[in-house]
């Protein structure tokens, strides 16, 4: 069986680099970055893991207790079919990646790892997604930040660079289907939810299908 320790390694200097640029960007504009404990708006976002991401979340989910995992997976049923749902509005829009892109912008659904005291149940092994939500960052070429923080149009601001943490959670999600001895490398693109990723066994989300 495949440790992926040493990629997982590389993943996490991945997320420290995301925690430091944020806490820079707390310590340079304070008044600016909104994000406070049980602040859970980045909960009801949409988005998904690469697959680096999706093993080491399964990893830890797995580290918990029984009682713990059955309250997530209950939610991550949940969450599931909310997504199902998502995905039926969704096709009406027809193939326009733009609306489709503004749309999926636009929904909510509920993290399984939330807990019902707006706390994340795996908080120090989360997405590097979330570590960097509160602050403005470079998506597709454009600068976002939550709609909640202070930083105010036109006026210029450091942004972190999630397009090249992407390239780099792409590059070390081929490494592990490489070692794996997986053929069908285009999947290292594919991304995953928070649902399927602690619902599948870490083993089997390396393998085919």
């Amino acid at each position: 069986m495949n440790d992926y320790n040493d990629i997982i390694q590389e993943y996490e200097q991945l997320a420290a680099k995301a925690d430091r640029a944020f806490r820079e960007m707390q310590r340079q504009y304070g008044k600016c970055v909104k994000c406070h404990e049980q602040c859970s708006d980045c909960c009801n976002a949409v988005f998904g893991l690469f697959l680096v991401e999706s093993l080491y979340l399964s990893r830890h989910f797995n580290a918990l207790d029984e009682e713990s995992r059955r309250i997530i997976l209950a939610r991550a049923d949940q969450a599931d079919r909310d997504l199902l749902e998502m995905q039926k509005r969704l096709e009406q829009l027809g193939d326009d990646p733009q609306k489709l892109s503004e749309a999926i912008g636009r929904e909510r659904v509920r993290c399984p790892l939330l807990s019902e005291e707006h706390k994340c149940s795996l908080y120090p092994y989360r997405p590097v997604t979330c570590r960097v939500y509160g602050i403005p960052t470079v998506i597709n070429g454009k600068i976002h930040a939550c709609w909640k923080a202070g930083f105010e149009k036109g006026k210029a601001y450091p942004a972190f660079d999630l397009d090249g943490i992407y390239k780099e959670l792409y590059r070390l999600s081929k490494k592990i289907l490489e070692r794996a001895g997986q053929t069908d490398l285009d999947r290292a693109s594919l991304l995953v939810s928070v649902s399927k990723s602690i619902k599948t066994p870490p083993d089997n989300l390396t393998s085919t299908g």
